[in-house]
This record gives C-alpha cells, sequence and structure tokens, in this order.
C-alpha cells in the first residue's frame, strides 16, 4: 500500500508490513522451501487485504460525497494494475521468443487470458493444474490477479446497491458475511480429498470469502474513524488479538500444504479470519503492532509487493531446469530472489510511481501538443526507447507467431486435476522442449506420454530393452504371486518387471490416482490374479489422504507382503505425497517402502525430459530396485 497521493486517505505503514510478509511466503512456496509448505496461504492474506481496502475507500467516498464515481475507481484500478502487469508480460514474451520459442504456444494463450483477466477460469477450463506441471508456464501466477480484478468490477456495483438499499450497515454486513459463508461452503462441497484441488483453489466463485471478509471489515472497521487515542488495557487488547491472528497466519504457513483436506473445507476460511483479525489490529493508528510491521525494510519490500509477485513466479519458472533430481539449489534460488526484487524495483521506480504521479497524462499530453516530435531525445531517452521498440518487436511477433519455429513436432503432455469425473485430464500441445538457450533436451519422449490406458496383465514383452542393475544377489527369480499395480511410471518399469520376474501381474494405468486403487484390487481379485505380495506405486498424478491409503490397504486383505514406492516429481505434490507413504509404511503391517525418491537423487540420466517419467535406462533401475525390495522383505 504505496502512500497515498491525496490526502483524503491515511497512509497505513503496518500493511506494507504484512503485504512483505504475504509476498515472502509465496515466494518460498514457488522456490519449494521446505519451512513454508503452506506458503501459498499468503495469497489468501492479500485477498483479505484487497477486500478491506477496495471497500474501505469505496465507503469513504460514498460517506464524502453520498455517492461512488465508479468510472474514476476502475480508472484507478487500471492505472495501478495494468502498466506493471503489460510492462511484465512483454518481457517474458521476448524473452521466450528469444530464447524458448517451444513455449510460445501455450504461453501465447495465457497472455490473451491475462489480458482480459481470466486466467483463473482459463486455467479451469483447460485442466491446467496450480500444482502440477511438466512444462514452464510462466504466467500461471496471475490466476490471483483474474480473481481480484473479478472482484474490483462486481463489487462496487454491488457495494452501491447495498449503500442505497440498505440503511443499517449491519444488514449490509450480515448479507457480506453470509456470501462469505457460502462461497466457502461451496469450495467445501466441490472439493474432493486426495484428488488435485486446482478447481476450487483457482475459482472465483470458491476463493471469494476472503475478499468478501476483508470487505465485512471495512464496513465496521472504517481507517478513517478510529482513534488515535485508546485507553492502554485496550491497546493491549488490540495488539493481543492481532498477535494472535499473526500466529495462526504463521502456524498455518509452517505446518499445512495444499493437499490437506483441512485446508479447503475450512482451513482457507480461518486463514481469512485470522489475516481479517491482523488488518483491524494493523489499520488501527495507535497499535504497536503496527508500528512493528512499519519497520522500514517491511515496508520497502510492501510498496513493492505487487511487482515483486508479479516477477517472481515467471523468473523461477523460466531459470529453473526441468529435470531437477538435486533439491533445492542454494545459490540459485537467491539469485531468483535478487532478479525479482531488482526487476520490481525498476517496475516501481519507472512505470508504477510515475504513473501514480501523472506520468500518463503528461506524456498525452506532450503526444496531444506534438511536442514530442520536435524535442531532442537525450542519450538515455534514446536508448531507452530502442530498447522499448525493440522488446515490443520481439514480443509482437511472438504473440502474433512470427518468430522462427523448430519444426513441428509436438510432445503430449498430460496434467490431471481435480474433477467431479473419476479420472479428469486434458492435454496441451507443446513443442519439444528446449534450454533456455534453445537447445534440445531430449528429442524422444516417455512411452507414457504418448500412452493412453495400458493395463498389461501377465504379459510378457518378447524384446529387452535392458540389462539389470540392482548389483544385490537375490534368490527372488520368479514373479509368480508377485502383483504390481501403478500408473504411468510403472507403465515405464513394466517390460523390466517382466523380464526380471517372469509371471508377475502388472496392472499398470496412465494417469491413475490413488482412490481408484480399491477398484483395482477388487477386479483383480475377481480375475484372480491378485498375488500374496503386492507392490504399490501411486502418487504421481495426484495427492491422497492417510486414510484413503489405510482403507486401501486394508482391501488388499491378507497378504504376505506389501511394497510401497515414493515418488519423485518436483513440481507437483512430491512432499506431500511422499510423507504419506512414509507414515503409512512404518505402521502398517507387513509393509514397507521404496524410497525411489532418494535412490534418483542427482540422476537426471534416470528420466525423459519431464523430470518424472522413467526412460529406458531409469526404468530398469527403477525395476531392479522393486525387486530387490521384494527379496529382502522377503528373507
Amino acid at each position: 500500500m504505496p502512500r497515498p497521493i491525496n490526502r483524503q486517505s491515511r497512509y497505513m505503514a503496518g500493511l506494507d508490513g504484512l503485504r512483505a510478509l504475504a509476498v515472502l511466503a509465496v515466494i518460498a512456496y514457488h522456490l519449494h522451501l521446505p519451512w513454508a509448505p503452506g506458503g501459498l496461504l499468503g495469497v489468501g492474506v492479500f485477498f483479505v487485504l484487497s477486500g478491506y481496502l477496495i471497500t474501505d475507500i469505496l465507503i469513504t467516498q460514498w460517506s464524502q460525497s453520498g455517492g461512488i464515481d465508479l468510472k474514476g475507481f476502475w480508472l484507478r484500478r487500471a492505472r495501478r494494475l495494468l502498466p506493471a502487469l503489460w510492462s511484465m508480460m512483454i518481457v517474458v514474451v521476448a524473452w521466450v521468443s528469444l530464447f524458448d520459442r517451444t513455449l510460445l504456444l501455450s504461453l501465447r494463450q495465457d497472455v490473451f487470458a491475462a489480458i482480459f483477466y481470466v486466467s483463473n477460469w482459463w486455467y479451469i477450463y483447460h485442466h491446467v493444474s496450480y500444482f502440477q506441471t511438466f512444462l514452464p508456464t510462466p504466467l500461471k501466477h496471475l490466476w490471483s490477479l483474474a480473481v481480484e480484478e473479478q472482484f474490483y468490477l462486481i463489487w462496487p456495483l454491488l457495494l452501491v446497491l447495498g449503500l442505497r438499499f440498505l440503511p443499517k450497515r449491519s444488514s449490509l454486513v450480515g448479507i457480506t458475511l453470509g456470501l462469505a459463508g457460502a462461497s466457502a461452503v461451496w469450495m467445501a462441497i466441490l472439493y474432493h480429498p486426495g484428488t488435485d484441488p486446482s478447481r476450487v483453489y483457482y475459482g472465483t466463485d470458491t476463493r471469494a470469502f476472503g475478499l468478501l471478509i476483508g470487505s465485512a471489515l471495512a464496513m465496521v472497521w472504517p481507517s478513517q474513524k478510529l482513534s488515535h487515542t485508546v485507553p492502554k488495557p485496550l491497546r493491549l487488547a488490540l495488539d493481543g488479538a492481532g498477535l494472535i491472528g499473526l500466529f495462526v497466519i504463521i502456524l498455518m504457513i509452517v505446518k499445512t500444504n495444499q493437499y490437506e483436506t483441512f485446508l479447503y473445507r475450512g482451513g482457507l476460511l480461518l486463514l481469512a479470519v485470522a489475516a481479517a483479525l491482523v488488518v483491524a489490529v494493523l489499520v488501527h493508528p495507535s497499535s504497536y503492532l503496527s508500528r512493528l510491521f512499519g519497520w522500514k525494510p517491511l515496508r520497502w519490500i510492501g510498496v513493492r509487493s505487487y511487482g515483486i509477485y508479479l516477477w517472481h513466479y515467471p523468473v523461477i519458472a523460466l531459470t529453473n531446469p526441468l529435470v531437477n533430481t538435486n533439491g533445492i539449489n542454494v545459490t540459485r534460488a537467491v539469485l531468483q530472489v535478487v532478479a525479482s526484487f531488482v526487476l520490481a524495483s525498476l517496475s516501481w521506480h519507472f512505470i508504477e510511481d510515475p504513473i501514480r504521479h501523472g506520468a500518463l497524462g503528461r506524456f498525452w499530453s506532450v503526444v496531444r501538443t506534438r511536442k514530442w516530435w520536435h524535442s531532442r531525445l537525450t542519450n538515455r531517452r534514446s536508448f531507452v526507447s530502442i530498447g522499448v521498440l525493440f522488446l515490443l518487436g520481439f514480443s509482437g511477433f511472438g504473440i502474433a507467431g512470427l518468430t522462427q519455429h523448430q519444426a513441428a513436432v509436438f510432445t503430449t503432455v498430460t496434467s490431471h486435476v481435480s474433477s467431479n469425473k473419476p479420472s479428469a485430464s486434458s492435454t496441451r500441445l507443446v513443442p519439444p522442449k528446449t534450454g533456455l538457450g534453445g537447445q534440445n533436451a531430449h528429442k524422444s519422449t516417455s512411452p507414457a506420454a504418448s500412452a493412453h490406458n495400458v493395463d498389461l496383465k501377465s504379459q510378457t514383452h518378447g524384446q529387452s530393452l535392458g540389462q539389470g542393475h540392482s548389483g544385490v544377489p537375490t534368490a527372488i527369480e520368479s514373479g509368480r504371486g508377485i502383483t504390481a499395480i501403478g500408473d504411468s511410471i510403472m507403465v515405464d518399469a513394466s517390460p523390466y518387471l517382466q523380464k526380471m520376474l517372469p509371471g508377475i501381474v502388472v496392472s499398470a494405468q496412465v494417469g491413475r490416482q490413488m482412490y481408484q486403487l480399491p477398484t483395482v484390487i477388487s477386479q483383480l481379485k475377481h480375475q484372480g490374479e491378485l498375488g500374496n505380495r503386492v507392490i504399490i506405486e501411486l502418487g504421481t498424478n495426484g495427492p491422497f489422504t492417510k486414510q484413503q491409503l489405510i482403507s486401501a490397504l486394508q482391501a488388499l486383505g491378507n497378504v504376505k507382503q506389501i511394497v510401497l514406492v515414493n515418488t519423485r516429481d518436483p513440481l507437483s505434490w512430491q512432499n506431500a505425497v511422499n510423507q504419506t507413504l512414509a507414515d503409512v509404511a512404518s505402521s502398517f503391517p507387513h509393509t514397507s517402502l521404496v524410497n525411489w525418491y532418494a535412490a534418483s537423487a542427482g540422476m537426471k540420466s534416470y528420466f525423459y525430459p519431464d523430470g518424472v517419467h522413467l526412460n529406458p535406462y531409469g526404468a530398469n533401475v527403477y525395476a531392479s530396485l522393486l525387486k530387490q525390495a521384494i527379496a529382502t522383505a522377503s528373507q
């Protein structure tokens, strides 16, 4: 919240500190820092803040003038938000056009969705998961700006009607909170545990409660009517309430993750209430907490938080390696944060702040009076003008599809999302993956990436694609009585399992998720193909709860041995899945865990370009680990 240009509004420095906390949490989440698995909740804090500030501004204008200048409000929002957004997108498109043209196909669509502020619904319609991607999607974070802009468009109209026809402010507050409650209930209804929560995470309908709770707070706690002097006991109680809210926010950032059922069935609502409590304290002029959050470094970040949010995600997406088996690279992460801050600072200094102070009006005046054509450009202005034209040129060519493309060969990439249907997926066509320098990473694609439904049961593949690589002698040479159940990773490994363990039953299907496991087990039992030793590899395509896994294992009945296999999928729900598998493997009878995540650390050579599916070498190693696990547990 930058310092207001006019003197009608009060500068609330503490809110800038809260913005800083929220944007830093989001950055930590996108960097996959292990101490902030719930860092995505920073967006929820932004929603409450936005709802409060926008409603506070509109109600103040209504109180002072008896009306709301909707045209002026929307123009101010456009001047504040659009120039920085468009500048970022121009640079991103120019970068991709120069260094990674294979991303242009999907990026072009995302740009048009972002321009019209419908990114969230675009991703919902095209089943683009927020939590999993096989290719960089540098504009995916703009879903939240779309939600806010849709709110900015609709809410002022509803608020004018409410202020005009509901003279009692309590009635307006009640209706606003009722709408917030309906939004939270709708999220709980639509969410299906153990599936990708992208639909409820993106949706304006399911995220509106955060904005509406902030709006309700502005109705009962207007910033212009708060006293600078309050009794000390009341001030201490005020700060105490703020600390409780802050504790809840930080606790949820540290302890929750994006796949917990709790989050979508009350958790995000709790976060919104906690954020509203903190906002209420920080806007109060007598609060000690607001002075703490007004610390200058926090204010600096908070003032530039919009630009930092805009820039951090494309910086991370375009500079991370596609295949990353080495975990977090601290040096790269620090450089990504520094680059994001520098770009945001430049955006603030040269675009956002000048426009706030009337730069667009002055520029238009110069153009209109034709002074532009008669004035000499300084060297610095000439350099800047040439750079801007260069960026605009490459961006325009990229968006128009005029840049030179490689051969029109496309890789099918499947992303799985939550849906009311058991196995919802969509296919986005993207050219072969290249690095930032434009070099092909691989030309071959995963067998699982091109398959649709593969069910391999008691099949023997006649051709060997590699040699065994377990390095450990074992007495297990037959697969009879062993059943392996899995998804596309098991499809990759199936030929090698058939070679190493002849007679093994392999049931593998692209896109399979944990909630489908009980049905698969029932079918195998009915067909007499469920052995007394069972390998289960699921988790590539979606998260699942601990209870879902336990219920599925109980459906196996009295089997002698269960082997669970964890996952490596660094751009998805990997950590949540692996933690659930480890917890259950340590407590469920006759169950062991194959730690594929640890075994594949640093082994880029195991994977196809998506960093998830196994090439022949990796599939051979994978099958050897499963054979070794069966042999070890059998001793």
